[in-house]
């Protein structure tokens, strides 16, 4: 994998990677990002921001998947909303969770998109719950922005031998961040 580093294909490769993890493919593109930011250090932030493209094109794709499969054009619900409506769960507790996406929108899709959460879900859950789009893109593009540049600068830092940190600790750390951030919004929220 350390030779994409060097390959013309590369950054295509990883746009394409991160575009499909946004969207059904089960590996995040993490594991690309690092070995081509290991094959060629000075080209670290420039992977950083193809993997953020190609994780926001899929985000984009997610959404559209999750928001058409489940309504109409007209906003009805289609034959596999109500499949699941009585098969799997009830249209309220559907209606509970859309409610509690709307109310916590930025938080849910933040959390995801930095987190090891499979972030595919979240997107195609957040067009399901029809979640206001803007705040979608706005969170997306700064949690995943934050999760690929942070790696890409670990790695244009210190090279090599931050890697098996990044291997070992980068999904603790991250959810650490995560709770330290939303846990400090929450409090300035209830003394505010």
């Amino acid at each position: 994998m350390l030779s994409w580093g060097d390959s013309r294909w590369g950054g295509l490769a990883l746009f394409l990677f991160a575009m499909a993890e946004s969207t059904f493919f089960p590996v995040p593109p993490d594991v690309l990002l690092i070995a081509l930011c290991l094959g060629s250090t000075s080209r670290s932030f420039r992977y950083a921001a193809i993997c953020l493209a190609g994780s926001i094109a899929g985000a984009a794709l997610g959404y559209c998947i999750g928001h058409f499969m489940w309504r109409t054009a007209g906003g009805e619900y289609t034959a596999l909303a109500e499949f699941f409506f009585n098969h799997v769960f009830s249209k309220e507790g559907f209606e509970n969770m859309s409610d509690l996406y709307n109310k916590y929108d930025f938080w849910i899709v933040f959390t995801a998109g930095f987190t090891p959460l499979p972030y595919k879900l979240f997107t195609i859950s957040s067009g399901l719950f029809n979640v206001n789009i803007t705040m979608f893109f706005i969170a997306s593009i700064v949690s995943r922005g934050l999760r690929f540049f942070l790696i890409a600068g670990l790695i244009w830092r210190y090279g090599a031998p931050v890697k098996r940190f990044i291997d070992k600790y980068f999904n603790w750390l991250a959810i650490a961040f995560t709770v330290l951030l939303i846990g400090s919004f929450f409090i300035i929220s209830k003394l505010f």
